[in-house]
Parts: structure tokens; C-alpha cells; sequence
């Protein structure tokens, strides 16, 4: 995948994301994927000069597991991942089970989310093909790339809509990321 090797050397440079990516390899938590945020901020962040960690709010870990889409079990695994990690890496690290996207995501979005069978389905699914990155550290060190829709986007600084979902707040989202990096070009919805 083109600028996969440069993904991986701006994240790998990045203290307190490895330290979540190899806490989160180190639990074993089932099909685990930190995307959103965490990953595609920090690109924009290195191609325009700011800080790596500017802006960083929270980390995104998708993880699945069918065989209990219960709150209480995906509660298990958040408190597993919370016990972790210190503050404030604890307070910032949020945990989803993507098997139970779709029982929650309409009534909070506002639009259907059919079941996902893995985690980086949930990828194809984000507002824009700039945010749709997901990495995942293996056992080995090596880092796992997921980018349903390649990293040139990213990497050009282009925010357009997702392709194969129109979403509402698009428009909303895009003029935020505006706020936050000036330099990035916006393809309208």
C-alpha cells in the first residue's frame, strides 16, 4: 500500500501511542484496531509541522467480539483495558466492541449501521476516506496497515465525503478538521 512505510514511521514516532498500541498487543483483546484520531491526526500533524501529539483527544480501539454483544461484556473489556494504562492514557484510551456498533449507532447518529463481522469493516463505514485508518501492533513488533481506501488522501491532505456513504454531518466534521489544520483542501459532499 502506497505510503504505508511513512504512516508507520510517523506513529511509530509517536511515545504515548506506541505505549497504547503495545498495551493493547500486550491484553490480547480480540481483533483489536486503534483507528480514527489517533492515527490520521498525527499524519496531518508531521506534514504540517505541528507537534505529533497536537490535538490528540482520545484513542479509538475497535475490537470484536460476536460471541457476547452484551454492554456488560464489552464493560469487561474496558475495564481490562483501562486497568492497563496510567492517567491520563486511561481516561483517553476508549473502548468499543464493533460487533455491537449496530444496536447503539442509529439512535445516537441518527442513521441505520448494519452488523459488522471484524473490526476494520467498521473502516469502509467513516465519514471520509482521510479518516478511514486503522493500525494494529502484532505480536512480532511489525504494525499492521488497514486503509479500505488507501492513504493518499491522507497523505495529500485531501478531506473528501466517503464514497459509499453519504453522511450528514460531513459538512460539520470537514469545516472542524478545517479549524484545526488550515492547510488541508475540502472536496464538498
Amino acid at each position: 500500500m502506497r505510503h504505508a512505510a511513512e504512516l508507520e514511521a510517523v506513529l511509530r514516532r509517536s511515545a504515548p501511542l506506541m505505549q497504547v498500541l503495545t498495551t493493547v498487543r500486550d491484553l490480547a483483546i480480540p481483533d483489536a484496531l486503534l483507528f480514527s484520531g489517533a492515527i490520521y491526526q498525527r499524519v496531518l500533524n508531521a506534514k504540517t509541522g505541528r507537534d505529533l501529539d497536537f490535538g490528540i483527544k482520545d484513542y479509538d480501539l475497535g475490537y470484536f467480539d460476536g460471541s457476547d454483544t452484551s454492554y456488560e461484556a464489552e464493560d469487561v473489556v474496558i475495564r481490562q483495558v483501562a486497568a492497563g494504562f496510567e492517567p491520563p492514557l486511561r481516561d483517553m484510551v476508549e473502548v468499543r466492541n464493533q460487533a455491537r456498533v449496530h444496536l447503539w449507532f442509529e439512535g445516537r447518529f441518527g442513521e441505520p449501521y448494519a452488523p459488522l463481522t471484524h473490526s476494520a469493516q467498521a473502516l469502509g463505514r467513516f465519514v471520509s476516506p482521510m479518516f478511514a485508518v486503522g493500525v494494529r501492533l502484532e505480536v512480532d513488533g511489525s504494525m499492521t496497515v488497514i486503509a479500505p481506501f488507501g492513504l493518499e488522501d491522507l497523505f495529500d491532505l485531501r478531506l473528501r465525503p466517503n464514497p459509499t456513504r453519504t453522511s450528514p454531518n460531513f459538512e460539520k466534521i470537514a469545516a472542524a478538521a478545517k479549524a484545526r489544520w488550515p492547510e488541508l483542501k475540502i472536496e464538498p459532499a
